[in-house]
């Protein structure tokens, strides 16, 4: 397993999405209607310009959320060698759980949980 199973990996990666897309232009009729063209918003019709400002809140909330999202994913390697490390492994995941939570306040501090 070096690099050529890699190769074929990519290979058929881009094959795969290649063919979804072929499959799609060939089978799907395709319709010009300028209600397609449309922003969409829950179904809500669309009321005035699309290049509306939003709040940067939203933003903002979603960032935290991806952030804190993410590093959950990082406790499961560590879930998985706990028994092995030992001590250690309960040291740094002390460390980082003590960093995730000083990015938790610095958010509440700044007000980014605060949904508008």
């Amino acid at each position: 397993m070096g690099s050529s199973s890699l190769i074929v990996l990519l290979i058929a990666g881009i094959a795969f999405s290649a063919g979804g897309i072929a499959v799609a232009r060939i089978f799907v009729k395709g319709t010009k209607n300028p209600q397609k063209g449309q922003p969409y918003e829950c179904g809500i019709p669309s009321d005035g310009t699309p290049w509306k400002q939003f709040n940067v809140g939203y933003y903002l909330f979603a960032l935290v959320f991806l952030i804190f999202d993410v590093e959950l994913i990082f406790l499961y390697p560590w879930a998985v060698v706990v028994k092995d490390l030992g001590m250690v492994a309960l040291v740094e995941i002390i460390v980082f759980l003590f960093i995730l939570f000083m990015g938790f306040l610095y958010a509440h501090k700044k007000g980014a949980l605060k949904w508008v």
